[in-house]
């Protein structure tokens, strides 16, 4: 393999920024008036049932095409999340 395109090969992320401002902090824990969790807490259970559904189905699919090692990483990808959403049912809302 040529080593100048070695580059080229790396996701966008892992690749410097030219030309890119710094990025100004956040306010550390804004509170959302509405529910009272901080947002990053109600998004959370949110997105642990999306994604515990995503997964369900990528594991479904790659079952259906015979894949077996993959459709069991998917699954328990699903599994993780099937349990995050146990224990935020379990602990509840914060005081």
């Amino acid at each position: 393999m040529d080593m100048k395109n070695i580059s080229e090969l790396k996701p966008a992320a892992a690749q410097p920024r030219t030309g890119a401002t710094p990025r100004r902090p956040q306010p550390a824990h804004r509170r959302n008036e509405s529910s009272g969790f901080p947002r990053s807490q109600a998004r959370n259970e949110q997105n642990a049932e999306r994604n515990y559904e995503r997964y369900l189905l990528l594991a479904r699919a790659e079952a259906l095409t015979g894949d077996r090692i993959a459709a069991e990483n998917y699954f328990q990808h699903a599994e993780h999340y099937l349990r995050s959403m146990s224990n935020n049912r379990i602990k509840g809302p914060k005081s």
